[in-house]
């Protein structure tokens, strides 16, 4: 009786008991497989090759003088002469930007009568860099040899860009997702499956995309008078890329 009332507590229980050292496993109800469908994830890029048209020139006029205010006035008086010139070629507002002004301490190296070398202060110069965005990249050449003759000293270099890059790069995501679907059922059909529904799309991936790539120029201050300075636009790479994870159809 004893054995019979252990046996049915075991069967109301879902549980397993021993008896007389025989082994009797006594299962609880079953249930559907709940386990969630198999995925594809893949990382579609694509990229397209656009000319720009805008370039963006930084140049900057620098300036000596004996004391911070005659430095900073001589610097000043060149770099607005710099503006009025960009000024000529329709260059004014929002297309005209300082970049950094500073000023410090100017000093020179001399040699002492017993042959040591040291410096010593020389005055005080000042910086003013300007970002000057040229639209007809016809005429880049052009400014660029006309704000040197007219007193810029430096050209840091040319970056070359897009006014409105958004058309482009939504353009090339959406190349990217479709590659990112060729290549996920190319996996499918190899593992003798087929895609279900989309699961994700995640741009940038989370291991990061690639920026656009900016072609870039630089030229060397020449004498008054010489040629525009030669620059080619030539292309920009404007890339994406998305990762999508579809389900696999049961």
């Amino acid at each position: 009786m004893r054995a019979a009332a252990l046996l049915l507590g075991a069967l109301l229980a879902g549980t397993s008991i021993i008896l007389a050292g025989t082994s009797i496993i006594l299962a609880g109800p079953a249930f559907a497989d709940d386990a969630a469908p198999g995925r594809i994830s893949v990382v579609g890029r694509a990229s397209r090759e656009v000319v720009p048209d805008f370039a963006t020139v930084e140049v900057a006029v620098e300036s000596r003088g004996p004391n911070p205010a005659a430095a900073l006035d001589q610097n000043s008086a060149a770099a607005r002469k710099v503006l009025d010139l960009a000024g000529e070629f329709g260059i004014v507002g929002a297309d005209l930007a300082t970049a950094a002004v500073s000023l410090r301490p100017a000093s020179k190296t001399v040699r002492d009568p017993g042959g040591q070398v040291r410096d010593v202060p020389d005055g005080f110069q000042a910086t003013n860099s300007v970002s000057v965005r040229v639209r007809d990249l016809k005429r880049l050449g052009a400014v660029m040899r006309r704000l040197i003759d007219g007193g810029a000293d430096r050209i840091g270099g040319v970056a070359f860009g897009l006014s409105d890059p958004g058309q482009t790069e939504n353009a090339v995501r959406a190349e990217a997702v479709r590659d990112a679907r060729r290549q996920a059922e190319a996996l499918a059909e190899a593992a003798g499956t087929r895609l279900g529904r989309l699961a994700s799309i995640v741009s940038p991936p989370r291991e990061g995309t690639p920026a656009p790539i900016h072609a870039r120029a630089f030229a060397a201050k020449a004498t008054p008078g010489g040629l525009a300075v030669p620059v080619e636009p030539g292309t920009l790479a404007i890339e994406a890329s998305v990762e999508v994870t579809y389900q696999v159809a049961p």
